[in-house]
């Protein structure tokens, strides 16, 4: 009698989108027994607008289309409560404390691997697969790293860099090496329907992009009070309809005529609401600093490393100094544009990232 080996299980997070369903479509090629679940996150049946989200009722629809296309079971967990907790008021808290968010990093860590991992188990699953342009490797210490996506434009790495050793060794990023253009192909070559599906560009849960109405709403108008715009000497400017609507870098919106230069938000004071506002050389800042910092690697000395300190951020040649208290401070070789308390900073070196933390402020410790 012939015993046919077992398959080992694996679960497939499942957006909709054509990464993840091609990440599906290569894992059970691969040979695993994939389970397709996806998250139902955000409610969006007040929205008329849902393009460039991601996680609606019609990405649902598609996740399902493409599993039976693969021949995967398919399933929806309703996660909307911990996101609302962990993202949607993480989002709002953090910019009435006069830092941009990043909640892309914070659904990453706390709905899509620190809960789905534990969802999967009881799927009796230890394994997970997304579809994010990034990979994961073995440094010669031992310890795994989260390596930038070969597909530099659309590299995710970025926001992993916060994700555990036990989460790492979870994890299966297939699209690792592939770049957009591959990926569509082989969604075509496996027939999914998703093959040309418009990506999603904005933050799923403000599908119109308008920052400002979102926070005023969550927070039932408390919150937004109009305050003055000032340039560094402290002389008025203009004003604005609330420090919350605003980040550090930011240009849109300030409705100041009659200046000879460009003028950028420079610096957020929450307790006057007053926004500091000058020209872009006056963003320039040489060093910052990071608190809550995950470590790749273990450094006892400072060390070089390139830094990003934002999403589309090239990064910047700089030295990294390691801090008690789980912290460090930077010292870019040249200067950097637009470093927003709340983002955050993620070390590389050859492409691995070996630390990273949640920028502070505006300059070192």
């Amino acid at each position: 009698m012939t015993v046919t080996a077992k398959k080992e299980k694996i679960v497939v997070a499942m957006s909709g989108g054509v990464d993840s369903s091609v990440a599906a479509g290569i894992m059970k090629e691969r040979g695993f027994a994939a389970i397709g679940i996806s998250l139902q996150l955000w409610n969006y049946s007040n929205s008329d607008n849902r393009f460039g989200t991601c996680c609606s009722l019609d990405d649902m629809a598609d996740a399902r289309r493409v599993a039976e296309r693969v021949g995967i079971p398919h399933y929806i967990l309703n996660m909307e409560k911990k996101f609302k907790e962990n993202v949607v008021d993480y989002f709002v808290a953090e910019y009435m404390q006069a830092r941009t968010p990043i909640p892309c990093t914070m659904c990453n860590q706390k709905l899509k691997f620190e809960e789905l991992i534990r969802k999967s188990e009881a799927f009796g699953v230890q394994r997970i697969a997304t579809g994010h342009y990034a990979a994961i490797v073995k440094h010669s210490s031992g310890r795994l790293l989260v390596r930038r996506g070969r597909d530099r434009w659309k590299d995710q790495s970025y926001f992993l860099f916060n994700l555990s050793q036990e989460q790492l060794s979870r994890l299966e990023f297939p699209l690792g090496d592939m770049d957009k253009k591959e990926v569509r192909e082989r969604a075509r070559q496996l027939g999914l329907n998703v093959a040309d599906k418009a990506e999603s560009h904005e933050i799923c849960f403000i599908p119109d992009n308008d920052y400002p109405r979102f926070i005023a709403k969550q927070l039932n108008g408390r919150g937004m009070k109009a305050g003055e715009i000032v340039d560094s000497a402290g002389k008025v400017l203009g004003a604005h309809p609330g420090y919350a609507a605003f980040t550090i870098g930011q240009r849109k919106g300030l409705n100041l005529g009659g200046l000879k230069v460009p003028h950028f938000v420079t610096h957020i004071d929450p307790a006057r609401n007053r926004i500091t506002v000058g020209p872009r050389h006056e963003l320039a800042q040489p060093d910052c600093a990071v608190n809550q910092v995950k470590w790749g690697l273990e450094f006892s000395a400072p060390f070089r490393a390139v830094v990003q300190i934002r999403y589309r951020h090239e990064g910047a040649a700089a030295t990294v100094t390691p801090r008690d208290g789980a912290r460090a401070t930077i010292k870019f070789d040249r200067p950097q544009l637009s470093i927003a308390p709340g983002q955050s900073a993620v070390f590389y070196q050859d492409d691995c990232i070996v630390g990273g933390g949640w920028l502070e402020n505006n300059g070192g410790a």
